[in-house]
């Protein structure tokens, strides 16, 4: 598996559709912090988008989206100069699934949320800007022009299972934000992401997260990526962070925090399976990452789960 690939599946992303919002004239809406990611579309006209803590509005055009990574409060409105108005009853009051402020609609968004596991945020959302905008235009917007375009016929059509299909397709956009960020701003992204956008730390990620069992050296991790052991050290650990064996034994902590949370198998199965050769080793590696052992962390309620004090970075 590719390191993007690896982290979405690891964080079992869900997306979850919201009411559209059409509107016009005068207009403004205050939204309260979102839970997860919040992601819009501008699908007709165009409006401003202000997120606390993000310096000046953002102004969106049709065929924009954006992606909010943090739970900051936002508001999108058509003119700075109108007073905004709770989100909340505007959108309990939705009809049809379109919710509608000021007057008429010249303006057109959908959107939804994406949910994830508890460890979203340290390994994914806090890596990120606060704001992720996707100009119309750009490859990857028209992918996720596509995408909406999909989730529209599947939403209006009436086929069966229509909502899970839409809820993959979002799935895609989120995919596809993320790629067209690190493409384009790797300097605004930390940790691993950051690390996708160098070529040779990129491969050595890769090598890592395709088989993290195996007992990778330096100097085969530099073979990987066709650098000396020193080039890519130095690289791993500008990109990164942290160095490569470092980040190894984190990502194989969560490897193995997931099996814990979630299955039955053994402790000395899930040693084996994240390329400890007994479960002591596992429970040392486990507990220096964690602070915990993992018989500890097996047992705490769900909710409380969260697998390391320091995430891989």
């Amino acid at each position: 598996m590719d390191p993007l690939e690896d982290v979405l599946t690891l964080l079992d992303t869900r997306s979850e559709l919201s009411a559209s919002l059409a509107a016009g004239g005068r207009w403004a809406l205050r939204f309260e912090a979102p839970r997860g990611a919040k992601f819009n579309a501008v699908r007709r006209g165009s409006c401003l988008l202000e997120v606390d803590g993000v310096d000046g509005p953002i102004p969106l055009a049709e065929g924009d989206c954006y992606l909010l990574a943090r739970p900051r409060p936002y508001v999108l409105r058509s003119d700075p100069a109108t007073a905004p108005v709770d989100a909340g009853p505007v959108f309990a009051r939705a009809g049809g699934g379109v919710a509608r402020a000021g007057q008429g609609d010249d303006v057109f968004l959908v959107g939804g949320r994406f949910s994830f596991g508890a460890r979203a945020r340290e390994l994914l959302l806090d890596r990120l800007p606060p704001v992720v905008h996707v100009p119309a235009g750009t490859p990857h917007a028209e992918t996720m022009r596509w995408a909406l375009d999909a989730i529209d016929r599947e939403l209006t059509g009436g086929e069966p299972a229509a909502g899970l299909v839409a809820e993959h397709l979002a799935v895609v956009m989120l995919v596809h934000v993320l790629r067209l960020h690190l493409a384009r701003d790797p300097h605004t992204a930390s940790g691993w992401p950051a690390g996708l956008s160098d070529p040779v730390v990129a491969a050595a990620l890769t090598s890592l997260h395709r088989e993290p069992a195996r007992p990778w050296t330096v100097a085969e991790l530099a073979g990987e990526a066709s650098v000396s052991r020193s080039t890519l050290a130095a690289r791993f650990k500008s990109a990164v962070g942290q160095g490569p064996l470092e980040y190894l034994t984190r990502w194989r902590i969560e490897l193995a925090a997931r099996q814990l949370r979630e299955g039955s198998a053994t402790l000395a199965v899930v040693a084996r399976s994240v390329g400890y050769g007994s479960e002591s080793a596992l429970s040392v590696a486990f507990k220096r990452v964690t602070g915990v052992s993992p018989g500890d962390y097996r047992r705490r309620p769900a909710g409380q789960a969260s697998p390391t004090e320091a995430p891989p970075s």
